[in-house]
């Protein structure tokens, strides 16, 4: 790995690791809950506990009431699902949208990991790209790093139902799976419905301000980098630009439409803003219920 990915992977590990410490840390042990109630021991019974509770081979055995004593099971396994098809190689406000995802991908997965949860990642476009199972531990979420900034995948189309579907048929017991992507593809709805029964799904929209509106620019060069087609288009005319803003706000509402039908809860992150803010919310929202 040569010197500049080294830097590359320190500087997002240090931000990461520093945000995951200083503002994540409780908000995601409340916020992510684990699989279930773990038995932990027996007790004594004691006045006005539940005698569904009450162990009764522990009891026929002492000849005295014992009760079961659950604790939640904190241990997670996480599952970022990342979008590495070609429109998020896009961004107008410092950095691409990419870049942007990997900067949140690795918060998650520090976060997750001072829980000591597991992470995997599955990065997809138009299909399966790369598939890294979930472990524990620093070493681990390091190449999670460097494949997020340094992986080129072979597609550049998006198919979001395609990696639910792998990602379903992979991960057997219930998890928290995070979804990063622009959402820029249809048909997808039948696959997140069967993720979300089965998986804590939270997806997190990854956008820049420049898909929202056209400037008045004159006649521009567009590139499409998901199909590689170009074409002109005359931003002067404001018919254009009125189509280009309702087309988006039409993708916006539709997606988080389909998020709220499955009960998804979500946050829409911009490139070159301030990205912990909507990630609190979105942890705060959860630790309302």
């Amino acid at each position: 790995m040569d010197s500049e990915i080294i830097k590359r992977v320190r500087k997002i590990e240090i931000k990461a690791r520093g945000l995951s410490r200083q503002l994540f840390s409780g908000e995601w042990h409340s916020a992510f809950k684990g699989r279930g109630m773990a038995f932990s021991e027996v007790r004594e019974y004691q006045y006005g506990d539940d005698v569904r509770s009450i162990d009764w081979n522990v009891t026929a055995r002492l000849n005295h009431p014992y009760v079961k004593v659950f604790e939640e099971e904190r241990e997670l396994t996480v599952m970022l699902l990342v979008d590495v098809s070609g429109s998020n190689r896009f961004g107008t406000r410092r950095q691409f949208k990419e870049e942007l995802v990997a900067e949140v991908a690795a918060t998650l997965a520090f976060s997750a990991i001072q829980n000591n949860d597991k992470v995997g990642v599955i990065l997809f476009s138009d299909h399966i790209e790369k598939f890294i199972p979930p472990k524990k531990g620093s070493s681990h979420i390091l190449r999670i790093i460097r494949e997020l900034i340094t992986f080129r995948p072979v597609s550049n189309g998006t198919d979001i139902s395609e990696a639910l579907q792998f990602f379903s048929n992979v991960i057997k017991r219930r998890c928290t799976a995070f979804i990063l992507s622009d959402f820029y593809d249809e048909g997808y709805s039948d696959a997140l419905k069967i993720a979300a029964g089965k998986h804590d799904v939270v997806a997190v929209r990854i956008a820049d301000a420049s898909e929202e509106s056209l400037p008045n620019l004159g006649l521009v060069k567009f590139y499409d980098p998901e199909t590689g087609e170009t074409r002109w288009v005359d931003t002067a005319d404001s018919a254009v630009r009125s189509d280009f803003a309702s087309r988006y706000a039409g993708h916006v509402t539709a997606t988080e439409a389909l998020l709220t039908k499955y009960g998804i809860d979500s946050a829409t992150l911009y490139t070159g803003q301030d990205y912990v803010k909507e990630l609190k919310r979105l942890f705060e929202k959860r630790r309302g219920r």
